[in-house]
């Protein structure tokens, strides 16, 4: 039974938790995504498609085109029944956002909350009619049993031992669930700094290109006023990010701590019950086991519903992990996760890399422009502000990458690219004085480093593009959670399921320990009177003897 309820992992308070970053600073589609960075894949993730890699590029737009249904996510593993409909078989898969969904999860864990109730009541009856007997009908003990009284004590050491084996299992257990999910969390934190570093990166590219200029050549007024839009969504963006995520990993943070802190007082007070009812159950200290019944008989009802409530989290947990899953197979299909990551359309993120790719063709124009135009012409003095006496080989001239359609170009012969420009044009700088040259050269110090800041931009720019669509059309969100599923989610379901059994080994040891505590009392009690009974009447016999 075990065995079927713990294909779990993550932790309702890690749905809480990875999800927190994940999802939960999502208010808005454009929010969304910035949680996660990249993971330094290539923007193209291919897959192998009757026996050819098609990218994933490719692939996302056929999807988009064929897949109008609606992907029920994880459907066979929350096929539960739903008691709010009649205990009808749930079939509306991984949807947190629906009440018939927690209400079939959370029928799981009613055997354990039924398991409390009823030995909170059953068990509280028995000590109110001990307690009754007692005061109202006391009698002299009678004989007692060998058999009962070593059976009792055998019993009371083994279930001593498994609540102290329980004890260990739910210590270790909660020791190993607060590293990885720590370890999680820092992750997701890590991703979610990184892509607001790059989002302030293609802002600061974006504000450098608009008011770049070379040669007093600057980009055309509606390159720059596009800018200036995207610009201020980056910011806004890049802002929200940050300081959420700041505040969300502190507050996840701390509540995996305090529940770290619960756990290990958990198991330090039910192994300290158990040691404790234990030694004074063998000592024969009635009235202080007694005591520590009664707090045992709170504790284990308390402990019981502890369980069914780490049932619930331990099954949510493992259906977010499946769906994440599916989700990552399926990230264009329509799915209950649409509420939580609301991916953008194509349609604005080719907008996004659209811009990056005009301002980028636009700032290699200039830069061709001025070469072309002014440092490969051998102009006369007579030519003013054109003029600075550029001499010797011609530089060559700036590939750009995109055509004026923007779509991608090749590198013509003779060109260089924006990898190697700087590099390039280092032979053709020559020795000036008051902007004039003074030896052979094509561009004085000054233009060549407004034409290598106009390099720097435009490398800049077509690196970050990219990286903008993937983070827009959910292709990082897609990256980030196939590591979380994984490289964290086994380990998430396994130490969950710890906590889980070390909670149901330590209730029910320590349950059953209560019980054997007040029947080997008892037997004490009865073996204790029976040797006195004995000792006297040997020595009332040996008096009568003549």
């Amino acid at each position: 039974m075990l065995r079927n309820r713990s294909c779990s992992p993550l932790l309702l308070l890690f749905g809480g938790f990875v999800f927190s970053l994940l999802l939960r600073t999502s208010s808005s589609p454009t929010t969304l995504t910035l949680h996660l960075q990249t993971l330094n894949i290539p923007g193209a993730v291919s897959e192998r498609v009757n026996g050819i890699f098609v990218p994933w590029e490719t692939r996302r737009h056929l999807e988009e085109e064929n897949s109008n249904s609606t992907l029920i996510l994880a459907a066979q593993r929350t096929r539960r029944k739903d008691p709010l409909d009649n205990l009808n078989l749930y079939t509306g898969g991984y949807n947190i956002s629906n009440k018939h969904y927690w209400a079939s999860v959370s029928l799981t864990a009613a055997p354990f909350f039924i398991i409390a109730g009823i030995w909170f009541v059953l068990f509280g009856l028995s000590l109110a009619f001990i307690c009754l007997c007692y005061c109202c009908c006391r009698r002299e003990p009678y004989g007692y049993s060998r058999m009962c009284y070593a059976l009792s004590l055998i019993f009371l050491i083994f279930f001593t031992v498994a609540a102290i084996v329980g004890c260990v299992v739910l210590y270790t257990g909660q020791e190993k669930f607060h590293s990885i999910t720590t370890h999680t969390l820092d992750y997701v934190v890590n991703q979610a700094n990184v892509t607001a570093e790059n989002l302030r990166n293609v802002s600061d590219y974006l504000a450098a290109a608009k008011s770049i200029s070379v040669d007093n050549v600057l980009l055309p007024g509606n390159v720059r006023n596009s800018i200036g839009d995207i610009e201020t969504k980056i910011n806004s963006s890049s802002s929200t990010l940050s300081s959420r995520t700041q505040k969300n990993s502190k507050d996840i943070q701390d509540g995996l701590d305090s529940m770290r802190l619960a756990l290990i007082i958990l198991a330090a007070v039910m192994l300290t019950l158990a040691f404790l009812g234990f030694l004074f159950s063998i000592v024969g200290m009635q009235c202080l086991v007694y005591f520590l019944v009664i707090v045992g008989w709170i504790l284990v009802a308390g402990t019981f519903i502890l369980c069914g409530v780490f049932l619930l989290v331990h099954n949510v947990v493992a259906d977010t992990c499946v769906a994440m899953d599916e989700w990552v197979l399926n990230p264009t299909a329509k799915t209950a996760m649409d509420d939580i990551i609301p991916c953008v359309d194509n349609a604005t993120a080719q907008a996004t890399l659209q811009r990056t790719k005009e301002v980028t063709y636009q700032l290699v124009s200039v830069v061709d422009g001025i070469i072309n135009n002014v440092s490969n012409r051998n102009f006369p003095p007579q030519a003013g502000p054109l003029y600075y006496n550029q001499s010797g080989p011609l530089m060559p001239v700036l590939c750009n990458p995109f055509n004026s359609d923007i779509t991608e170009r090749q590198c013509a012969a003779g060109e260089v690219d924006l990898n190697n420009a700087t590099e390039a044009w280092k032979n053709y700088i020559c020795q000036d004085q008051s902007g004039i040259c003074k030896t052979s050269g094509r561009i004085t110090p000054s233009l060549y480093n407004q034409m290598a800041s106009a390099v720097n931009l435009s490398y800049g720019l077509r690196r970050y593009g990219p990286f903008l669509v993937n983070l827009e059309d959910c292709t990082f969100v897609r990256q980030t959670l196939t590591v979380i599923t994984h490289s964290y989610c086994p380990n998430l379901r396994r130490y969950a399921e710890w906590i889980y059994v070390g909670l149901v080994m330590a209730s029910a040891a320590v349950m059953l320990s209560l019980i054997f505590w007040v029947i080997y009392a008892r037997e004490r009690r009865h073996r204790v009177y029976t040797k006195q009974q004995l000792i006297s009447r040997g020595l009332e016999g040996r008096d009568k003897a003549p």
